[in-house]
């Protein structure tokens, strides 16, 4: 998730242009800083930091006025012109400054430096800030329920720990600069610190020789272990963790995913680019990705976060994101690109196909739930998620319209255009048109098509096999010994230029699949069989992006989340008492108290139980033998879900005893796409944790819990790929 510190940072640095007088000149003229020197004390008991920060700032053009961003509650002491002056320089020359009062954000401020130096010859000026203040900003609950999101805070510095990022604005900075740092940390005894770059032998010295976006300094009272390793192909790189002392002994299990996951990605990006990674224990909740580290929760690490789409993101995002960076205005590719290699390509790499399939499946869903037909954007206009379309469509979206780059080009290309993209941008920016550049070149074709049809138009392929119709024909002997099969595929939307498999079902359970080129509107394509298939199916492997309607996906409580319609009912009577039913009416009262009335869940009581079940999704919490409204609903089951004296029944499969909970969603055939889920448990404590994160248990039909931890789940059924049947005369 580095996206998310590094975009919020260029957002509030937009207020940092120069006036208006000078801004014809400035944009032939850009300053820049190109390297801090830094010398930090931070003072955890009274939230402070005192610093000098020495800057060296090239593009500024003579007599040019500069505005750097400095966080309001810092307070700038002076500033001094070192341009001239040679090391040690024992006296400086200060130079003019104002605050920008008619800034109309109160987060930051504008220092305007009105005199500044002479450039020297090789065109950059030296400056020296002297600055103190405080950074107090504690860290808030994310208000999201669906997805894992950071705390909330522009930086904190307090006796439970120290976060500075960009966001803090606690040195001073040129908009677009990307620069390298020289940091020395004071702290209290017992505190460590961690930063971007490489620790020198006393530890509080960091150098990053790399240039970044920006500059993210942690400490704490940290159990610091570090392991000297080389990697597969030879480079050698310092593995560290920083924990704290509950958590210390899982320093072992994140060195050697790190080390796992660094021998994976360093063949198909390049040598990594920094000395050092290490995994950082958090004090309040995150999971971001920093040059050099990433920086993770307490909870977080409790949980053994070292899966693919963890972990693994994380590491790629050294080369992606935090090697190569965006330009926001431009687009966000890295978070699309980091997704595919990390939580699909992965598993492709090991060999686990089946998950491998079921990512792909999954990133169609996620689109098709949260993105409804015409109201998507351009995969070009995605700058950083803030709920779940902007998920679909920045992750998911993204990360398949590179899997469908790679099928377009082929492997040999695609993987030597994706090494390449680290070897010519590190350090610096590309666009997506950079990244079109570059396949176009390994390819050794035009793909202006390809890029405009997928980043730069909203929406993905929308898809629908109507037919299959079969005749013999004669071989060269006069016999009937080839099969020509006519399928009617039509595009509902603007039509894309997309390959597509089908899947013939044969005789004797065998099938026979064919890749086929869609390009039109309505298509009658005609592929040669070996016999007559009596079935034909679309996109099986779901290998191309594209829309799945909601009527095509398996029942599961991401269709009732999305619904148009939407209604909670208390199946027993619990309005307003304390325990997991309140506990979920009370967040998501939260979660929708900024949307008009009409647009809120609506609420059912169980005194209202005689009322027939309004239209829509609805989700019934409690046991629904106490309420006969929700009885009534709960039928949509059918025979699948039996609920018994001390348990319940799933498939025929038994469940029994005080700790067992079951969620469960079927179809509502009466309101095609709304969906029925019960969140039920034997006893109240059986829920406590299930309720507390019950979205997050969206995509399956049925999931059932034992003590709050998950021991099975399935879907009903999945006709995402549904067989058409050949059409008989």
């Amino acid at each position: 998730m580095t996206g998310l510190y590094r975009l919020i940072r260029l957002g509030l640095l937009t207020i940092c242009f120069l006036p208006a007088p000078v801004l014809a000149e400035s944009v032939l003229q850009h300053p820049t800083i190109e390297h801090h020197q830094l010398t930090l004390e931070l003072r955890p008991d009274s939230h402070q930091l005192v610093a000098t920060d020495r800057v060296t700032v090239a593009g500024a053009a003579p007599g040019q006025e500069l505005a750097f961003s400095l966080a309001p509650t810092l307070v700038l002491e002076r500033v001094e012109d070192l341009t001239h002056c040679q090391d040690p320089c024992e006296s400086a020359p200060a130079i003019l400054f104002v605050r920008d009062s008619a800034s109309s954000k109160a987060e930051s401020q504008r220092i305007i430096l009105k005199q500044p130096p002479a450039n020297l010859a090789g065109g950059s000026i030296r400056l020296n800030f002297v600055y103190h203040g405080v950074i107090d900003d504690p860290p808030r609950d994310p208000r999201h329920l669906r997805f894992v999101t950071p705390s909330e805070t522009a930086g904190h510095i307090g006796p439970e720990g120290v976060y500075l990022s960009s966001e803090s604005q606690w040195y001073p900075d040129l908009d677009d600069s990307l620069a390298t740092y020289d940091v020395n940390i004071m702290l209290p005894e017992g505190w460590a610190a961690v930063t971007q770059g490489t620790a020198q032998a006393d530890a509080s010295r960091w150098i990053v020789s790399t240039k970044s976006e920006a500059l993210t300094v942690v400490a704490n009272r940290f159990v610091v272990k570090t392991r000297a390793w080389k990697a597969q192909s030879g480079q050698s790189i310092q593995l560290a963790t920083y924990l704290f002392p509950d958590e210390a002994a899982l320093a072992d299990e994140y060195l050697d995913a790190s080390a796992r996951y660094l021998d994976a990605y360093i063949p198909l990006l390049g040598a990594y680019p920094f000395s050092q990674f290490a995994v950082v224990e958090n004090f309040f909740s995150s999971g971001l990705g920093m040059p050099s580290f990433t920086l993770l929760g307490s909870g977080v690490i409790k949980r053994h976060y070292t899966q693919p789409y963890a972990l693994g993101h994380e590491i790629v995002h050294s080369w992606i994101g935090n090697g190569v960076f965006n330009r926001v205005s431009q687009g966000n590719w890295v978070e699309g690109l980091t997704t595919y290699l990390s939580n699909y390509y992965y598993h492709e790499l090991t060999g686990d196909e089946a998950q491998a399939r079921e990512q792909r499946r999954l990133m169609l869903l996620g689109y098709s739930v949260y993105v409804r037909p015409h109201e998507g954007y351009p995969l070009k206009k995605f700058a950083q998620k803030s709920d779940e379309k902007d998920n679909a469509i920045g992750y998911q979206k993204s990360a398949m319209v590179f899997h469908a780059l790679r099928q377009e080009v082929g492997d040999a290309a695609f993987w030597r255009a994706l090494k390449r993209i680290p070897e010519r941008y590190l350090g610096a920016v590309a666009d997506w048109s950079d990244l079109e550049r570059t396949f176009q070149e390994e390819a050794g074709r035009d793909l202006r098509w390809f890029f405009a049809q997928w980043v730069e138009h909203a929406g993905i392929p929308d898809l629908a096999l109507s037919g299959l119709r079969a005749q013999s024909i004669s071989g060269a002997s006069g016999h009937a010994n080839v099969v020509e099969a006519t399928v009617d595929i039509a595009q509902r939307d603007e039509p894309y230029r997309a390959p597509v498999e089908l899947e013939f079902v044969l005789s004797e359970g065998r099938t026979q699949r064919v890749r086929v080129p869609l390009s039109a509107a309505q298509q009658d394509l005609v592929v040669p069989l070996a016999e007559l298939p009596s079935a034909v199916r679309l996109d099986p492997d779901y290998h191309l992006f594209r829309r799945v309607a909601r009527s095509e996906m398996a029942p599961m409580l991401n269709l009732y989340v999305t619904d148009g319609q939407r209604t909670v009912v208390l199946a027993q009577d619990s309005a307003g008492k304390p325990g997991p039913f309140g506990d979920i009416l009370q967040r998501i009262a939260a979660q929708e108290a900024a949307k008009p009335g009409a647009a809120r869940t609506a609420v059912l009581e169980s005194r209202e139980g005689n009322r027939p079940a309004p239209p829509g999704s609805l989700l019934l919490l409690g046991d629904p033998r106490e309420n006969p409204g929700a009885a009534e609903a709960f039928r949509s089951c059918g025979e699948r879900v039996r609920l018994l004296e001390d348990g319940f029944s799933v498939e025929g499969k038994t469940y029994e005893g005080a700790t067992m909970a079951l969620l469960v969603s079927c179809r509502r055939d009466e309101y095609p796409g709304s969906v029925v889920t019960l969140l039920y448990g034997v006893t109240p404590q059986a829920l406590g944790r299930v309720a507390r994160l019950l979205f997050f248990y969206g995509w399956q039909s049925y999931v059932v819990f034992h003590d709050g931890a998950v021991v099975a789940r399935g879907d009903w059924e999945d006709t995402m790929s549904a067989e058409v049947p050949i059409e008989t005369r």
